[in-house]
């Protein structure tokens, strides 16, 4: 069966704060989902089915809080699904929404993620001993700087990359107003300078822990064709996982990852990424994961990543600009940090990122992992349709 073409219409996000003690879960998610109708202007009629997503329901301590949000979700009377892969989960909740589309089920599918971790403990989350496989009692942080520290030795990377990555995504986050962290005064010097957490991941190359929401609405060819200014096309969709711990797992560039990005980069007719993808919003809750990721996707070869993160292609006006929106080093609800990924690059090939705007931008990069490093998501969007 062949795919149906698959646009994006329209996206919102809410203000990403530590606490956001102004509004409750269905309030959170309604700033996002509004904005998000909006931009696509369309009407709860126009919505076939609702899609949502968030990371593991200890975050909150709210269990199956999708059960209770289908009210506020305009879910009522229509399907209503759930996504968890950890903190991939929001870019494979976009992907599972997409795909109601593309195979021809409905027309029009709203899709949300969110956290609102303020209301629990994401530490404590993490550390429970679940059933069959390890704890990760350490934290994020503690879980991957083991897999940096193997990054630097394998490629050689001076250890000031890590500052490079921190600095040029919080002074990107300065541009977005809806970003958690705003730092437009950061630099690599007061990076280096902040205090080490997780040898050798310091604070200021560390996500913050953000309440938030992002939203999108994805339409069929038909309710592309109809966006005033352009819709963003659904060029290639990929989704990959692996077992956490196995005999020779490659942390540091793992394999689901490498085909994951493969396998999006042949749908897409896509060569040679570097030169024909204008956007890269990638999932880097700790700095040093820009090289890695560069690598892992095909931006890079092998132990390379960082030589393009220290020649500036990263910044906006490089070859390559990753994370213009600042990305999750200056935003990160963790359920919603991929769909933001996914949001955001379709932000860019639709004109509509403001400030951060990339010039000239026609295909842009989501993507999205999560576990320990485990899950990956992501998809390609450009401003023409597929093939044309």
């Amino acid at each position: 069966m062949t795919k149906q073409l698959t646009a994006v219409l329209g996206t919102g996000q809410t203000h990403h704060r530590a606490k956001r003690q102004d509004v409750s879960m269905p309030g959170l998610l309604r700033e996002a989902i509004d904005r998000a109708m909006l931009d696509a202007q369309v009407e709860w009629a126009d919505i076939d089915a609702v899609v949502l997503g968030k990371a593991p329901d200890l975050f909150e301590g709210v269990m199956m809080p999708e059960l209770f949000l289908a009210d506020s979700l305009g879910a009522t009377g229509k399907p209503l699904l759930r996504v968890h892969t950890a903190g991939s989960v929001g870019g494979s909740t976009a992907l599972v929404a997409a795909s109601l589309i593309q195979s021809g089920v409905h027309r029009r599918v709203l899709t949300v993620a969110y956290e609102k971790q303020s209301e629990s403990n994401a530490m404590w989350g993490l550390s429970i001993l679940p059933p069959f496989q390890m704890p990760v009692g350490a934290g994020a942080g503690g879980y991957f700087a083991p897999h940096v520290r193997s990054y630097i030795r394998r490629s050689g990377a001076p250890e000031h990359v890590g500052a490079i990555v921190a600095a040029k995504d919080r002074r990107n986050g300065a541009l977005n107003p809806y970003a958690h962290l705003r730092q437009p005064d950061i630099t690599v010097e007061s990076v280096r300078a902040s205090q080490m957490l997780w040898d050798p991941i310091r604070y200021d190359e560390t996500c913050p822990s953000s309440d938030g929401a992002c939203a999108m609405v994805l339409g069929d060819e038909a309710a592309g064709d109809a966006v005033e200014g352009g819709a963003a096309w659904i060029h290639a969709t990929a989704m990959r996982t692996e077992p956490t711990t196995f005999a020779g797992r490659d942390q540091v560039n793992p394999r689901a990852g490498r085909e994951a990005a493969a396998a999006l980069w042949a749908e897409a007719g896509i060569t040679d990424p570097m030169s024909e993808v204008d956007v890269a919003e990638i999932y880097v809750p700790f700095s040093w994961f820009e090289p890695m990721w560069l690598e892992n996707l095909g931006f890079a070869p092998e132990g390379e990543g960082w030589k393009v993160t220290e020649k500036g292609e990263t910044a906006i006006g490089g070859r390559l600009p990753c994370n213009p929106s600042g990305g999750v080093l200056s935003s990160n609800p963790i359920g919603a940090s991929g769909m933001l990924r996914f949001s955001e690059a379709a932000k860019q090939v639709m004109g509509r990122a403001g400030d951060y705007q990339v010039d000239g931008a026609r295909r842009a990069l989501g993507h999205a992992y999560g576990g320990g490093s485990q899950y990956f998501s992501m998809w390609l969007v450009g401003a023409e349709k597929p093939g044309s």
